[in-house]
């Protein structure tokens, strides 16, 4: 052990002085996460910012001129009264001219001062069905509120009041920031390892290492310690980033964050320095990292896109994404202030990950070394 720790040092250091002999890469390294992070923050939105209704009256009464000015009192509906025929209304919807249309009948006013209940027809473009869906709570909601302030409505017998736990304002943002952070560690860190074995042998150093008395498995550990640290300053840039920019409430342990984002961060680099060991190139190293992360990340994680609601299939595949687990981390420690216990589960997962693609690492390098 006593000879084992200056060479895993050296090594180490040799790592370092590659990556600050090109700083031009290094500040592409921490100002592309830092970009993404912004792009996606501010793209990923599940909310409707606005929504334009068109509005046909056939009432003209003071009772639909009220019902209008109670949707014009939302900050999502943009109404404009439409002028056309009905039959004009596929138009509205090719020409994107409106979501939604709500055709007010003419005994609208006679009807509700005599019946308390009269058919309002809204016709909603559906071409979009997670936004039709939105849409139509949001017009059911309003109809609600005109509803309550009509001082002859009959009583109901009873209430229904729900509590939002977590995210009562219902802002897509604090779901999608720390999905995004999981995403850029994962990419990032698997890059910046993809590359390191493949390098030796491009640079032609591996013949140096061959002949030397280094075993496998310090040559991995010197090369993955750097990168650790690395990859970490990263990862707190853009949380601090997605935490301040973003308004994104923390509400659990600073310290169990930075302690499995750490653990989440040797995964991603040992999935890395795998691909680096099978890799004949530095380019092919790089493609086969972005494969691997991107798109498994991004569509079977759970970052964007429930588990639940995937075929069986691929929900079987998704015990694959280290994302997975992190998601179930950060998430839980950001928004809902989860504990250690908690996380138990996905922290095991992605204990064993690392250990088994560290082990393939090693294996894989030890072998090349051989032949």
């Amino acid at each position: 052990m006593g000879k084992e720790k200056p060479i895993v040092i050296s090594i180490a250091i040799k790592e370092v002085l590659h990556i600050l002999k090109d700083p031009r890469s290094l500040v592409i390294l921490f100002l592309m996460p830092i970009l993404q992070l912004v792009m996606f923050g501010y793209a990923l939105k599940m909310e409707i910012q606005e929504v334009r209704i068109g509005v046909i009256d056939y009432s003209h009464s003071p009772l639909s001129r009220e019902l209008v000015d109670s949707f014009r009192g939302s900050e999502f509906f943009r109404l404009f009264f439409f002028e056309g025929e009905e039959r004009d209304i596929n138009d509205l919807f090719r020409k994107r001219k409106a979501h939604a249309v709500m055709i007010i009948p003419g005994n609208f006013a006679k009807d509700l001062t005599r019946e308390s209940l009269v058919d309002i027809q809204f016709i909603i473009d559906a071409a979009d069905p997670n936004a039709a869906t939105m849409i139509r709570n949001y017009v059911n909601q309003v109809i609600m509120n005109f509803n309550e302030n009509r001082n002859d409505m009959i009583p109901i017998p009873f209430e229904i009041r729900g509590t939002l736990l977590y995210n009562p304002d219902r802002k897509s943002t604090y779901f999608f920031v720390p999905g995004i952070v999981a995403l850029l560690l994962v990419m990032i860190s698997a890059l910046l390892t993809s590359i390191t074995i493949t390098r030796e042998k491009e640079t032609g150093t591996m013949e140096q290492i061959l002949v030397s008395p280094v075993r496998p498995h310090e040559i991995i550990i010197g090369k993955v310690l750097p990168y650790i640290l690395l990859a970490f300053l990263i990862g707190i840039i853009i949380l601090l980033i997605g935490i301040f920019l973003f308004q994104v409430p923390f509400e659990g342990s600073v310290m169990l964050l930075l302690f499995l984002s750490t653990l989440y961060i040797i995964t991603a680099l040992s999935l890395g320095l795998m691909i680096s060991t099978i890799a004949p190139t530095q380019q092919v190293a790089m493609m086969l990292a972005l494969i691997v992360t991107l798109l498994p990340t991004f569509l079977l994680s759970g970052f964007i896109f429930p588990i639940s609601s995937m075929p069986k299939l691929l929900q079987y595949l998704t015990y694959l994404i280290p994302a997975k687990y992190y998601l179930f981390i950060i998430r839980g420690i950001i928004l809902k202030g989860s504990t250690f216990m908690q996380l138990f589960l996905p922290t095991l997962y992605l204990s064993i990950m690392s250990t088994v693609l560290l082990v393939i690492s090693i294996r894989k390098f030890s072998i090349n070394l051989e032949r």
